[in-house]
């Protein structure tokens, strides 16, 4: 049976797309991801998600349109406040995202890897914004917050995919890697990211997506303020006392 595939372990979960053959994306679909996301968000045992597809086809082909063609435009209204749920659940998840791309992310599927923290990319992964083409937009709030404006309008107008490298280049994609070794890779920095405090994860990433838009100054201060909550809590006093010890931390999330 197709769905979603979410496995946990060593405080990282892993979730997989499975809506063969290219996970294209109806409502449903959106809510399932959704659904998963915000219930990760509150299991305190995953500090990480490590979020993919299966098979080596697509990591998204963008949504259904055998079901967009059949919708009015009196249905549109609901229909992009869920899919912005989706992507708001992938943002403001309060753990870590590293979205690991095996194949092309056309359309919502850019936007599912826009939308995560950390983006590692198989040597076969695309990225496009094929919007012009199926007499829509969307996706460039999500996409122009990792590429430079002449990228983002050059793939907006055109629709024409970008390969990983050139993602790479732009600043889109944070790593390239074979096939072979995308999962390996994603599940390394995941391993890295998962022995951290709990609490500082949760804090940390909150404070970054708060400051990501603010002036430099202010979203400074803000940042301090979540630093001195931070302090408060005995994680923080554990990973210095870890420091000063040589030691591995012993974190309890408190």
């Amino acid at each position: 049976m197709d769905g979603i595939i979410v496995e946990k372990a060593h405080r990282i979960a892993t979730v997989t797309l499975d809506y063969p053959p290219v996970n294209v994306l109806t409502l449903a679909r959106y809510s399932e991801i959704t659904r998963v996301f915000d219930e990760i968000s509150t299991m305190d045992d995953v500090n990480v998600v490590v979020f993919t597809a299966k098979g080596t086809k697509a990591f998204c082909a963008g949504l259904d349109l055998q079901e967009f063609l059949a919708a009015t435009p009196e249905e549109d209204p609901h229909r992009a406040s869920i899919v912005r749920a989706t992507f708001k659940a992938i943002r403001h998840c309060r753990v870590p995202v590293i979205a690991a791309v095996n194949g092309p992310a056309l359309g919502a599927g850019c936007v599912l890897a826009g939308a995560s923290d950390i983006r590692i990319a198989s040597e076969k992964a695309t990225f496009a914004m094929p919007e012009i083409n199926v007499g829509r937009c969307g996706g460039g709030a999500h996409t122009g917050r990792l590429v430079p404006q002449g990228t983002l309008r050059l793939m907006a107008f055109t629709g024409e995919p970008i390969s990983a490298w050139e993602a790479h280049r732009v600043g889109m994609v944070e790593q390239v890697v074979t096939p072979r070794r995308l999962m390996p890779t994603a599940m390394d920095l995941a391993g890295i990211i998962a022995k951290k405090s709990p609490i500082g994860l949760r804090l940390m990433k909150e404070a970054l997506n708060r400051i990501e838009t603010m002036p430099v100054d202010e979203g400074y201060e803000l940042e301090q303020q979540y630093s001195t909550r931070l302090m408060m809590t005995e994680d923080a006093r554990e990973a210095t006392r870890s420091v000063v010890e040589k030691r591995a931390p012993v974190f309890t999330g408190r």
